[in-house]
């Protein structure tokens, strides 16, 4: 028999991974310390994580295959004295699964003892790699992060500080680092600011994460944004904030906002919870609009389409049921049969609650369309236990191009809304009817909304993408 990997029911789109960094201006036991804010950020990478952290002169990295509960538990049980550590959840689709990708990366260089974790993608990569490689650069990883380590390292200027910068303004696209310099913590946010990162304070601890969920889990309440383009360097002596590049157009990740981050999350000093329910609040008001369409329930796709079902179920006056019931013991990805199984794997994560379901007209909620594939189950799953409608809601416009910046989105070919109208979908998929939110509907929902970048839905990228990239619809996550 032939077995492959099932990765989200192949239908989500992939995450790109989040990163934490702990500075403590006392000894403590900082591994069991990353692993709470890791661990708040497993959402973001599921296949490896690791953590890093300074012992003596050097530094210690230990980091595997698999989730934070698994990898890292054994910090739970063992007393590891130190002041810094990083670490690092990670959903890899460039050079696949492989151990060397995991990070934190770790060297020893001309610029001292350098741990990294980077959650990004770096668009110009292949370029520098090329001249690295030239140069006689030999490459352990396939990942942007390596690149990085290298850039720095060959960087001629001898101040630290001044080669980092330096090493960065080299790079085009998006990254969120955190990073273990001999003594220090640095925390570093690209120019376009397409990934969040947030610094906070509790008490000797100062800590750096992806999402504010990280450091509610320690309890931390003063904290801010890194700003795009800054650099946060933390010491003995205190913090001190580097603006090392302006930030002359801010592109933050929707997609943040639609379905990766935590919905208790703050990211783009948003609260993803209302960004999500205002979407599906302007779900409804196009719905309203239409004199045609009613509705029983309103039912969410748990667990990515539950706030914006309930913004759609408050807008319209339309009863919230959870019309879903969703194993959370599966886990993001495992082993099935061939894809003629695919209906088997939907079963074992989401089934349907026929008294809930039963003789009802449903709006089902969800954040987004890729291939269909898993919608067309769920829609047969829901007429099979007895809905007499079934009208699937998108919280996102159409997906029509690929990302460059670090999520994992299909190739072009593979979007279905590059091949059918909304119409034609909802036939294939077998439901009543499709719809999608209107872009201009969904920059109503944030503020702002010229801050933010919307290349996956509209093609129009914040830096020049090579006509062969885009009609192969590269669409490559190398942190």
């Amino acid at each position: 028999m032939v077995y492959r990997l099932v990765n989200d029911l192949e239908e989500k789109i992939g995450h790109y991974c989040g990163v934490v960094g702990l500075f403590s201006l006392e000894e403590t036991n900082i591994p069991e310390k990353i692993f709470f804010p890791l661990f708040s950020l497993q959402h973001r990478g599921q296949e490896s994580c690791g953590i890093a952290y300074r012992k003596g002169k050097g530094i210690v990295a230990y980091k595997d295959l698999g989730m934070v509960s698994t990898v890292l538990s054994k910090y739970l049980q063992e007393k590891k004295l130190s002041r810094i550590g990083i670490g690092h959840v990670r959903y890899s689709t460039q050079g696949g699964n492989r151990i060397e990708n995991v990070q934190p990366l770790v060297v020893n260089c001309n610029k001292g003892v350098v741990a990294l974790a980077h959650n990004g993608n770096i668009l110009n990569s292949a370029r520098l790699k090329d001249e690295l490689f030239q140069e006689g650069s030999i490459f352990q990883t396939t990942s942007d992060t390596e690149l990085i380590l290298h850039l720095l390292s060959r960087n001629p200027e001898k101040n630290f500080l001044k080669a980092l910068t330096t090493t960065l303004h080299r790079l085009e696209g998006a990254y969120s680092i955190v990073m273990i310099w001999n003594d220090s913590l640095i925390g570093i946010r690209d120019p376009m600011g397409f990934r969040p990162l947030y610094v906070g304070k509790k008490d000797s601890l100062h800590i750096l994460a992806s999402e504010t969920c990280a450091l509610d889990i320690l309890q931390v309440d003063e904290y801010r944004s890194v700003r795009p383009g800054e650099l946060i360097l933390i010491q003995e002596g205190g913090m001190e904030s580097i603006q090392f590049a302006s930030p002359t157009q801010k592109r933050q990740c929707i997609f943040e906002l639609i379905y990766f981050s935590r919905p208790d999350s703050f990211v783009f000093d948003t609260s993803v919870h209302q960004a999500r329910k205002k979407m599906g609040a302007a779900l409804a008001r196009q719905d309203m609009d239409s004199p045609y369409f009613s509705a029983d329930i309103v039912v969410p796709v748990p667990d990515s389409g539950t706030s914006a079902a309930l913004g759609y179920a408050e807008e319209a006056n339309i009863p919230f049921e959870l019309g879903l019931a969703r194993n959370h013991y599966t886990g993001r990805s495992f082993i099935m049969p061939t894809t003629n199984e695919r209906e088997l794997v939907v079963r074992m994560k989401l089934h349907p609650i026929r008294e809930a379901l039963e003789g009802k007209r449903v709006v089902l909620v969800d954040d987004s369309l890729v291939r269909g594939t898993t919608s067309s189950i769920l829609v047969r799953m829901i007429r099979k236990a007895g809905a007499r409608e079934v009208h699937l809601r998108l919280s996102s416009p159409e997906l029509l191009w690929p990302c460059f910046f670090g999520i994992d989105i299909p190739t072009r070919k593979e979007l279905i809304s590059n091949h059918y109208t909304p119409e034609e979908i909802a036939s294939i998929i077998g439901a009543d009817s499709v719809r999608f939110l209107e872009i201009s509907n969904l920059k109503s929902c944030v503020e702002e909304p010229s801050s933010y970048c919307y290349a996956c839905f509209n093609g129009e990228y914040p830096y020049p993408i090579e006509k062969e990239r885009l009609e192969d619809g590269l669409s490559i996550c190398r942190s």
